[in-house]
């Protein structure tokens, strides 16, 4: 009877597991960049206090100052839908990885009450 070895094949298999998708860690986001591509965001999230009444009435959050990678994962899941705001996962369904994180970086170069001066 012969012995079969699956060590060279489980080593294979060990090697790509911690290998692990290198795309990801790729992406960096830029303000500059940022900046040309967040005019659609200031018309609701540059105004304090402002409420939107689609779906629901909704108070949108000022995001200046916020963590670079949140607001990219929350671009994200608009976009994959588990975020439901159907006005932002529009938004977010036209936006790619590279879009996300650079609009995340403008965002976190700026603060809570930064004039928001896109393409200035």
């Amino acid at each position: 009877m012969k012995k079969l070895s699956f060590l060279p094949q489980l080593a294979v298999v060990a090697g790509l597991a911690f290998a692990g998708p290198a795309h990801a860690d790729e992406v960096k986001g830029s303000a500059a960049a940022g900046n040309g591509k967040v005019w659609l965001c200031t018309g609701c999230h540059s105004i304090p206090e402002y409420r939107a009444d689609y779906p629901l009435v909704y108070k949108v959050p000022m995001i200046g100052g916020q963590n670079a990678a949140y607001i990219a994962a929350a671009l994200t899941a608009y976009k994959k839908g588990e975020r439901k705001h159907p006005t932002m996962r529009s938004i977010a369904s036209s936006l790619s990885d590279q879009d996300m994180a650079d609009i995340g970086e403008y965002y976190a170069a700026q603060t809570a009450s930064s004039p928001i001066n896109p393409l200035k």
